[in-house]
């Protein structure tokens, strides 16, 4: 043991601090209090949070020469953060309430750790009014507003209260007791139709509805009160005039224990999917200074009404004559803040950590100036394609941008993690600056393109389409965007001659490389029948090669004319390709000139698929698989519901021997914060459930056999 302290090296100190809370014995009783903790300098910080926020807090703290003390779920034992940290604590199993929300024990972690603070990021606890308030029980510094902020801004009908008291637009809504369907009926009535129902303990789309009629008021109702009770425990609605083609429209506020309050200008956030944001910008399209202004000082009244500390965001809706309403106040860094810091030159996590140590402000509000204008592009597993259906596995090729003054990556996963079927499918948000829209709009396009991800479906070619579609362009957003849109940002993708030549020759190449070094361990080295560019009893080799896109068949016919000089024919189609490969960091690069127009591609093969990046875009061509190795073949069970992507089998709809219809419900699935239900593809009588609730599923398990029922007009029909 001796010999194992006298090591020197950083990565023997981070193992070695990376424990299981389990083994301190320090859980439960026998807590120490630290009557003046809150009042010392902060020298070490626990993060108490997962992926790119904790790495991006972490950054900042290591530059103020704070040491860094990271928490981690078993999934994330080799997380990034893990390995940026000076210390790790396991907390726990995967399931975030059983590790990132024990309370307690990050509260022991902390102690243990000798750390004066706990900065919880975004999510998780950041928001929790009893954490916060066990924080300052325990002597520890919570890097975040005070618990009565937090209570205050959480429940909606009180805040919107408060605001209203504070002089802060609010929009007409109904924030009442009475929570009876005909009185919310009533005064959905009053407000005028369209209106939106909200949870009053909502967030993140959840608990919201909008109705149109009211004939669908019941309805909605029901929808929006069952999710709210199984997101928050808590049903309670409010009823608002629902403002037509509206902008998300946020103001970063803050404040310190001193009664100084600025706020760092607008963000717009209008386009989202499922009621979460996609892509945010700093400063909001269009908007004039003397609305900046108005919002500017709206927010920081709202900030002032609840004697606010720290970093929170206010959240306003806008309409097409700019005027704006109260709609939320986040207590909480937002996960778009670095467009802020961006336009600001600012960094919002020092200030986090300043102001929560007892600091003023660093800047007056004179003293804040506004420059250029920033993007944020949130990378996510998901697809676009089928309703953006989130992902998790893992990242088999991962490369990225590179990092410069006016391009940052944040993330929290390399190549070869796994995005977590138990968190956030997140996988970095890219910010880009430029000295205006215009320039900085081409510089999102352009990094994006710079980013390849293999392993897993992303949302990159859908942000590119978003950010060069013209009206957002313009300037012409809203949160209907997308929707509206929807033609123009999912066009039908065809798979180019250029692209299919590129694939066509990167292959054989490929192929051709793999044998030569093969060759190199044989006892003839020489031999014209490991090379696929050699001519065999001069003849021209032809290559017949059958790709997939999608479900099309592309066949190919390659014909090497020596020199890596081919002649490709694809369809009807013939031609002339001088093609040369090298090996990079980013896969295989690839650079052809067909028919005199050189382009470069790179390449990367992932089992039985292609994965091209080019200037114009990804795309990914299959290889056929035998069908004795297809998923059919070996399941024999086409008529089984599946896991449609990874996930936690939350509830089992049905038992062994039910009777059940095209479109029952069979199984609900959690995964990635989202809930998703699998339903029966066709009538049957169920005759086994693989899993039981509770279980982890990866996309394309079978999660319940059914013996089909017979179609009395195809039985018919047969006989």
């Amino acid at each position: 043991m001796a010999s194992l302290r006298a090591s020197k090296t950083l990565d023997f100190l981070r193992n070695l601090k990376r424990l299981d809370i389990a083994q301190l014995g320090i859980c439960g009783s026998g807590r120490r209090k630290l009557s003046n903790y809150a009042k010392q300098p902060i020298d070490k910080i626990v993060i108490a949070n997962r992926g790119e926020i904790a790495c991006r807090i972490m950054h900042t703290a290591k530059r103020l020469g704070i040491r860094t003390v990271a928490v981690y779920s078993e999934a994330d034992h080799n997380a990034l953060h893990v390995h940026l940290a000076d210390e790790a604590y396991c907390i726990g199993p995967p399931a975030a309430s059983e590790s990132y929300l024990r309370q307690n024990t990050i509260i022991e972690v902390a102690k243990h750790a000798g750390a004066q603070a706990i900065h919880p990021g975004y999510g998780f606890l950041s928001e929790n009014t009893d954490f916060a308030e066990l924080c300052e029980k325990e002597g520890v510094i919570f890097v975040g507003p005070p618990a009565s902020a937090i209570r205050d801004m959480g429940i909606k009908s009180t805040s919107k209260s408060i605001m209203s008291a504070a002089g802060v637009p609010i929009i007409e809504g109904y924030h009442g007791d009475d929570q009876s369907v005909d009185r919310l009926k009533q005064e959905a009535a009053r407000i005028g139709y369209p209106v939106m129902i909200k949870a009053v303990r909502g967030g993140g789309g959840k608990g919201m509805r909008i109705v149109m009629t009211e004939a669908e008021f019941n309805t909605q109702l029901e929808s929006a009160q069952s999710e709210a009770m199984k997101s928050f425990g808590d049903d309670v609605m409010l009823i608002e005039k629902y403002v037509d083609t509206p902008r998300h429209v946020e103001v970063q506020v803050f404040g310190d224990k001193h009664g100084n309050y600025v706020y760092l200008f607008e963000r717009d956030c209008s386009v989202q999917r499922r009621h979460q944001k996609i892509i945010e910008e700093a400063p909001a399209p269009g908007i004039t200074e003397e609305v900046r202004r108005s919002l500017g000082t709206a927010a920081v009244r709202a900030a002032q009404a609840v004697n606010y500390v720290g970093a929170g965001t206010v959240e306003f809706i806008m309409d097409k004559d700019h005027k704006f309403f109260f709609m939320e106040m986040n207590t909480r860094l937002q996960v778009e803040h670095p467009v802020t810091e961006m336009i600001t030159g600012t960094d919002l996590v020092e200030w986090q950590i300043r102001v929560a140590s007892g600091e003023t402000l660093p800047l007056k509000q004179d003293e804040i100036k506004l420059t250029g204008h920033a993007f944020e592009a949130r990378i996510y597993a998901e697809d676009p394609n089928n309703s953006f259906m989130p992902g998790a596995g893992p990242l088999v090729h991962l490369s990225t941008p590179e990092a410069e003054p006016g391009v940052r990556i944040e993330t929290g996963v390399r190549q070869g993690d796994d995005v977590s079927v138990h968190y956030d499918p997140m996988i970095a948000k890219l910010v880009v600056w430029s000295s205006d829209r215009q320039s900085a709009l081409k510089k999102t396009v352009s990094a994006l393109r710079d980013y390849q991800v293999v392993g897993l479906k992303t949302n990159i070619e859908f942000l590119v389409d978003l950010a060069k579609h013209p009206q957002f362009q313009a300037g012409n957003v809203n949160t209907d965007f997308i929707p509206q849109y929807y033609d123009d940002l999912f066009p039908p993708k065809i798979m180019s001659d250029n692209v299919i030549c590129h694939a066509a020759v990167g292959l054989v190449l490929w192929q051709q490389e793999k044998l030569i070094t093969q060759n190199q361990f044989t006892e003839d080295p020489f031999s014209p029948f490991t090379w696929c560019a050699g001519h065999r009893i001069n003849e021209i080799m032809t290559r017949k090669l059958r790709l997939y896109d999608g479900d099309t068949e592309i066949n190919v016919e390659v014909s090497n004319n020596g020199s890596r000089s081919f002649l490709v024919r694809v369809g009807d189609a013939q031609y002339t390709v001088l093609g040369q490969c090298d090996q990079t960091p980013k896969g295989l690069t690839l650079t052809c000139t067909i028919d005199g127009v050189q382009s470069t591609t790179s390449m990367v093969r992932q089992h039985n698929s292609l994965h091209l990046f080019t200037l114009n875009g990804s795309h990914e061509l299959t290889l056929p698989v035998p069908k004795f190795l297809t998923p059919e073949a070996s399941s024999g069970a086409a008529s089984d519901a599946v896991a449609p992507m990874p996930g936690v089998v939350e509830k089992i709809f049905v038992q062994e021997g039910s009777e059940v219809e095209a479109g029952d419900p069979l199984v609900s699935m959690i995964a990635m914060k989202m809930e998703y239900i699998i339903r029966a593809p066709r009538p049957g009588t169920v005759e086994k459930i693989l899993f039981r609730e509770g279980a982890s599923v990866m996309k394309g398990s079978h999660l319940v056999h059914f013996t089909q029922t017979e179609d009395p007009e195809e039985e018919a029909e047969s006989s």
